[in-house]
């Protein structure tokens, strides 16, 4: 049984993936599954997968014969997984050379942590752009380790290709396959409610931005029919997500029910439901009034009170236009 088994998604990345795959092959210990779970790639990805596996027999290979989205994938990954401890990396993603050995060492003390480590933002070519993940996402001054199940309600903020954590600590939980693209926020949110996190704050994997990545693409991917549905996608698993997080949430924390309540209300919004957005933000607003996701949100809030405002004064008007032909025909 190896120590380390280690879950790679594949979906169309055939431009990155002998990077990704060359640099967990290449750690500095050999302790190691690879198990990579192509999501049926339409390029040139099986093929480089193929080959590898062919050269390291350390490699294992799931074929999906369809495109089963990103939660099927990792789920099906971690069910073949046989190592002590289980690691994730995306496709287009490169670790240190020494990411697992450093992690490793932190459970020595304890192995229920969940470790996971900041990342280096790399353009198309693998340049370094000058930023930290946590820079990157705007969550520098986020809490990083011990429990941190209350902040990641907010928002997701931790690195999926440098986790890492015990097998057997999962017990049930698993990426969560209604969700089409926050799934990877849930998960994370269902170990947090578990097991504390340890943060390494030296940059231990390489996050590369392309534009087409899970989120970063929501504007840009594909065709704009292709690009309106994931952004339709997006916003419903916000709701969803949004009902579940205020149903975790600390009571007694009105800054986190209002940071849930202004981006559920922001999604309402983008779906064309402006009156449940309105009254979205305005329960953030009772929550916590000066909360910076509030502030953020003054202007959208402002339209919107304006919209409906206009919206019911045209139907007053038109209620009054139409009783008055009623009246002028009863005559």
């Amino acid at each position: 049984m190896p120590l380390v088994s280690v879950v790679m998604p594949s979906y169309n990345y055939d431009e990155f993936v002998s990077e990704s795959i060359e640099s967990v092959l290449g750690q500095d210990f050999d302790d190691l599954e690879l198990i990579i779970v192509d999501d049926a790639s339409t390029d040139a990805s099986r093929q480089i997968i193929q080959k590898y596996a062919a050269e390291d027999t350390r490699i294992r290979v799931i074929l999906h014969e369809t495109n089963c989205g990103f939660a099927k994938t990792m789920n099906d990954g971690i069910e073949t997984a046989k190592g002590e401890f289980v690691a994730a990396i995306d496709s287009d993603d490169v670790w240190a050379k020494d990411k697992l050995t450093k992690q490793l060492a932190v459970t020595a003390s304890n192995e229920n942590l969940i470790v996971w480590s900041e990342g280096e933002v790399i353009d198309r070519k693998g340049h370094p752009v000058g930023k930290s993940f946590s820079e990157f996402n705007g969550t520098v001054s986020r809490k990083k380790s011990g429990d941190i199940s209350q902040e990641l309600l907010r928002r997701n903020y931790i690195f999926g290709s440098t986790l890492l954590f015990k097998r057997t600590n999962l017990g049930e939980i698993r990426f969560d396959e209604r969700l089409m693209l926050l799934n990877d926020w849930k998960f994370v949110l269902d170990l947090a409610r578990k097991y504390e996190f340890y943060y390494i704050a030296e940059p231990l994997v390489q996050y590369r931005v392309h534009g087409n990545n899970t989120l970063a693409g929501l504007e840009s991917r594909g065709s704009e029919p292709e690009a309106a549905k994931r952004r339709r996608n997006f916003h419903l698993d916000a709701i969803v997500f949004g009902q579940e997080a205020l149903r975790l949430c600390d009571p007694a924390s009105g800054t986190t029910k209002a940071d849930i309540y202004a981006y559920t209300g922001y999604s309402y919004e983008c779906l064309g439901d402006n009156k449940t957005a309105l009254l979205c933000f305005l329960r953030a607003f009772r929550y916590n009034a000066l909360s910076m996701s509030n502030l953020r949100g003054a202007p959208r809030f402002l339209k919107l009170v304006g919209l409906t405002l206009l919206n019911s004064g045209t139907r007053e008007r038109n209620s009054l236009k139409k009783g008055t032909e009623l009246h002028q025909k009863r005559r």
